[in-house]
């Protein structure tokens, strides 16, 4: 079940690096911002990552909890989030359910060859659960700011 604007999440249960085991209700009472990228250490990526890092302390003063999403493997996401010193946690979707959940998975053009791939993608959920705004297909510029307003606007509203 993909989740809806101003819904509440269907249960989701994956495994992110340092042990945390992520439902969104373990994290219940905290905004979640869920964002979703291609590939550990590749340009974008890194750079997508970077710009989360560097406002990490502002996403935590406005009460939201971040977490990276793509299909690389655990040792890929430990080595990715030492390298860049990231102080949040990456989940590891191998099996690909949150990219099938979350619709992020599109076929893609690389090199003159259909792959499947992840569309770089943001989801806010309140601290409720509820899914409050999403991203789709976006450039990695000022969208780390964009998510950022839309968090504290959330916390702001609640």
């Amino acid at each position: 079940m993909t989740p809806a604007l101003n819904k509440p999440l269907p249960e989701i249960e994956a495994q992110a690096t340092g042990g945390v085991k992520f439902t969104h209700t373990a994290f219940k009472g905290h905004a979640i911002v869920l964002y979703f990228y291609p590939k550990d250490n590749t340009p974008g990526c890194t750079t997508e990552a970077m710009q989360f890092r560097d406002q990490h302390k502002e996403f935590e003063k406005a009460g939201a909890v971040v977490f990276g999403v793509s299909r690389d493997n655990m040792a890929s996401h430990d080595k990715f989030k030492q390298n860049l010193e990231l102080p949040f946690e990456l989940i590891a979707d191998t099996e690909e359910k949150l990219c099938h959940m979350f619709g992020v998975v599109k076929n893609k053009i690389m090199y003159g060859k259909k792959v499947k791939g992840i569309e770089r993608s943001t989801f806010l959920i309140d601290a409720g659960g509820v899914l409050r705004a999403e991203w789709r297909g976006i450039k990695v510029a000022g969208h780390v700011d964009e998510v950022l307003k839309a968090v504290k606007d959330l916390k702001k509203a609640a």
